[in-house]
């Protein structure tokens, strides 16, 4: 599958390692580069799973996942448009440390390791904005540590919500609307609870009026829940 050269540039545009390669660089990545769609639900990248590419997404959003040993699936962390993911394998040659599903349909792209190694390994700017982006998803995975160190139920769903607006957070007159369609079950799975669980915690958040919903769709948190 190909995309013109205008769209590739908007993509490479929003991430931050591919910003700062010259207009030749891009041109060959351009050249070299696979895209592939795949459908929602649809598993991108398995657990354990020996890789040799690196993934960024076109569109669409994907979660991340790890099945504990009970068959539970825990969610680590969803990504956006122009997020990436695999770099973890690209640059240490190990195996993948988590699945990877399409939260709905999504266009990836993918880059080799041997072109990932030559066009930003060895760009000075571009390892130095990688470098700054695996320190924040360090950050990611000390927040996922913080959620599942509380004792309590509500405690974690509060804080994975809260997780959830300061990456995809749009700011509103009365607080936050988080701008991704989250489930109950995405919520749950996020924050380690069943699915019962944190649906008896959203609903009390929204009789007290502290959280609401837009449209069926998005969540409001208000002033007096992030306060």
């Amino acid at each position: 599958m190909k995309f013109n050269s205008e769209d590739f540039l908007k993509i490479c545009n929003g991430i931050p390692f591919m910003a700062c390669l010259s207009p030749r660089e891009l041109s060959e990545i351009e050249s070299v580069l696979i895209v592939k769609k795949f459908f929602k639900n649809q598993v991108i990248l398995l657990e354990e799973e020996e890789t040799t590419y690196f993934y960024f997404i076109i569109s669409g959003k994907v979660k991340v996942i790890h099945y504990n040993e009970t068959g539970k699936e825990l969610m680590l962390a969803i990504h956006k448009r122009y997020d990436y993911f695999g770099e973890m394998a690209i640059l240490d040659g190990k195996t993948s440390p988590a699945t990877i599903v399409a939260m709905e349909d999504c266009t990836i792209g993918f880059i080799t390791r041997s072109n990932f190694i030559k066009f930003i390994m060895s760009n000075e700017k571009s390892l130095q904005k990688l470098i700054s982006l695996l320190c924040s998803r360090l950050r990611d995975a000390w927040s996922m540590l913080n959620i599942l160190g509380f004792a309590e139920a509500g405690d974690k769903v509060r804080v994975a919500l809260k997780v959830f607006s300061q990456k995809f957070g749009t700011p509103a007159k009365n607080g936050i609307i988080i701008n991704i369609k989250l489930t109950h079950k995405d919520v749950a799975n996020f924050a380690a609870v069943s699915r019962e669980t944190a649906s008896r915690i959203i609903s009390s958040l929204m009789k007290s009026g502290e959280i609401e919903m837009i449209d069926n769709k998005y969540f409001l948190l208000k002033n007096t829940f992030l306060d």
